[in-house]
């Protein structure tokens, strides 16, 4: 069926009607903020970041006091409210309680023969989400006003058939969120045996040592840790060519207990060689423009081997600038940036590339497995983040020279190479579960949207739902139903302008 502002055909005895012709609008508003008496905790005080649960909106994260609410809109329980302004456009939640909004938000107040749960979902499908995208000012801040908020068209069913959309809605949401739900404990549980399989790593207990190995095939060991860590520092000292008298690395200061036959523990700073980097100036082009080397920052940081960068400079800029060029194999670890509050991003540099300053480089003596270290970084990535923080910074920050000390353990060179080869496996296979459960939770997305899209279109109920809404007792036209909101409309707005007049 189509009528006039038809946005599409819906089923018969259902109508296109404007959001102002069955709900209230209401407009938020802030109280004086400099007034402490209008806030408090009497009724919640809603914004766009308290909606972010939907459909069940309970809690604020401010509240208003019972002066405060007398100088907002209160706003009944089961109210739908809808961000009209910022880049959370479209953000929508069910209120449960009554309360008050801020000025970001509009509010419906659906009248009595709308199902305000109907009215949230059809104001969460891709249809009506669109319509506000549309009809926003395409600013900066994107603005849909009140009056262009009520002009919105959407489709009214009969009343019954509303009742039994929203059921099914709701079914069907709660059966994906369930799914969903088992989807990221499935997402945990895989992050938990990621872990278990690095810490294992790091503790012998993964593959076979060195020395069970020697043990079972009747043969001497091969060599073992401490013997290849005096050899690497000799190389080193032999090799120096630095400035002074050389310095060794210092030792490990509280060494690991019970570590396994044949390892021994060590610093970073005694396995490899650190390096810093810096920004060429990105006022001179020729630094930047057609550049050819990988130049890595904190947001390249994304996966644990890298191959490319969004960024590259020139080799003008390697020579003029504080950038220097760091060999392929390098273990990279973030040393300044607020995500170092939530993690430590470590990677592998597959390719030879440059890094800026929040980054610092540790690159292998020959013959330690990089692989490996990237391992014991990621196995004590938790630990290195809270032990070798830096106190007083205004971003998040490492301390480099405890990071240079932070202490490993470090098998024999072959063992190294099991590990690896062991950790790959197994986390190949967890990488493959986690792209599995990435494209269900995806797929679960889309679905919840097709549901949306179909009750917006009236075709989510089957032949048989249909035809049982339509032989309820209180089923009639959905023209009806306006026709009654007009009504009482008009006699309520004849009532208070007697009212006025009486006053």
């Amino acid at each position: 069926m189509m009528n006039e502002g038809a946005l599409h055909d819906i089923p018969e005895g259902w109508v296109w009607t404007r959001l102002g012709e069955i709900g209230e609008i209401v407009t938020g508003n802030t109280p004086s903020k400099s007034r402490s008496e209008f806030y408090g905790n009497d009724f919640p005080f809603f914004k766009p970041t308290d909606l972010n649960h939907g459909y069940y909106v309970k809690k604020a994260g401010d509240g208003l006091s019972r002066q405060g609410i007398e100088r907002a809109r209160l706003l009944p329980a089961n109210s739908v409210l809808v961000t009209c302004i910022g880049a959370t456009i479209g953000k929508t939640g069910f209120i449960r309680v009554e309360g008050a909004s801020n000025q970001q938000i509009n509010a419906i107040i659906p009248e009595k023969y709308v199902l305000p749960e109907f009215i949230y979902f059809i104001s969460i499908s891709p249809q009506f989400q669109k319509s506000i995208i549309d009809n926003a000012s395409a600013t900066t801040l994107p603005i849909l006003n009140k009056s262009k908020f009520e002009f919105l068209r959407l489709p009214i069913p009969p009343l019954p058939e509303q009742r039994v959309v929203v059921s099914k809605i709701e079914q069907l949401f709660s059966d994906l969120d369930n799914g969903i739900e088992n989807f990221k404990k499935a997402q945990a549980q895989l992050k938990l045996y990621r872990q278990s399989v690095l810490k294992a790593a790091c503790e012998g207990k993964l593959v076979p040592t060195e020395a069970e190995l020697a043990r079972a095939q009747g043969r001497t060991t091969t060599e073992a840790a401490d013997v290849l860590l005096a050899r690497i520092l000799k190389e080193r000292r032999e090799k120096w060519n630095g400035k002074g008298k050389y310095k060794e690395p210092a030792s490990p200061i509280i060494k690991a207990p019970n570590l396994p036959e044949g390892w021994c523990c060590v610093t970073f700073d005694q396995i490899g060689k650190w390096s810093g980097g810096g920004t060429p100036s990105t006022e001179n082009s020729s630094y930047w423009v057609n550049g050819n080397i990988p130049w890595i920052s904190p947001k390249d940081m994304k996966c644990l081997k890298i191959h490319e960068s969004e960024d590259k400079i020139t080799d003008l800029a390697l020579e003029n600038s504080s950038a220097n060029l760091i060999p392929a194999s390098s273990i990279l670890f973030v040393v300044r940036s607020g995500i170092l509050k939530r993690t430590l991003p470590v990677a592998l540099t597959m390719v030879d590339a440059a890094v800026n300053q929040d980054i610092k480089s540790l690159t292998p003596h020959a013959p330690i497995d990089a692989n490996y270290l990237l391992v014991t970084a990621l196995a004590f990535n938790e630990a290195i983040r809270y032990s070798c923080a830096k106190a007083g910074t205004t971003v998040e920050s490492i301390e480099v020279p405890a990071l240079q000390m932070y202490a490993i353990p470090l098998p024999p060179l072959a063992e190294q190479r099991r590990i690896v080869a062991e950790v790959e496996r197994r986390l190949s296979v967890c990488d493959k579960m986690e792209a599995t459960i990435t494209e269900s939770l995806q797929k679960a997305e889309s679905l919840r949207q097709s549901i949306l899209k179909k009750a917006f279109e009236g075709k989510l109920l089957n032949k048989k739902e249909m035809e049982k809404a339509r032989n309820a007792s209180d089923w009639e036209p959905a023209e009806k139903l306006l026709e009654r909101i007009r009504q009482e409309k008009q006699i309520k707005e004849k009532n208070n302008k007697t009212a006025r007049r009486i006053k």
